[in-house]
């Protein structure tokens, strides 16, 4: 499965805070969702690709704790980007 043919239906640029921004925790998140996403597609087809499984649960543990972050910091912007990435929390 190619990335191309991967939907996904927002787009990390929406999320910075201003347009150089590269370091916030809203962008960063929306980042390692992308990226998820198109490594869990691959997981799909390719089972038995391990060293790809330990890269997708080190991208999920660092976007846990980018969440838990932003959570102690603003409720208000925790809940605009779960909404918008779609996670379920």
């Amino acid at each position: 499965m190619s990335k191309a043919s991967i939907a996904i239906d927002f787009d990390p640029a929406d999320f910075k805070q201003s347009e150089a921004d590269t370091g916030s925790a809203d962008y960063q998140i929306a980042v390692l969702t992308k990226r998820i996403k198109l490594l869990t597609a691959h997981m799909g087809e390719h089972k038995k690709d391990f060293a790809s499984r330990r890269g997708l649960l080190t991208m999920v543990a660092q976007r846990r704790k980018l969440l838990d972050y932003l959570k102690g910091q603003s409720e208000e912007r925790y809940a605009k980007l779960i909404k918008g990435l779609g996670l379920r929390r």
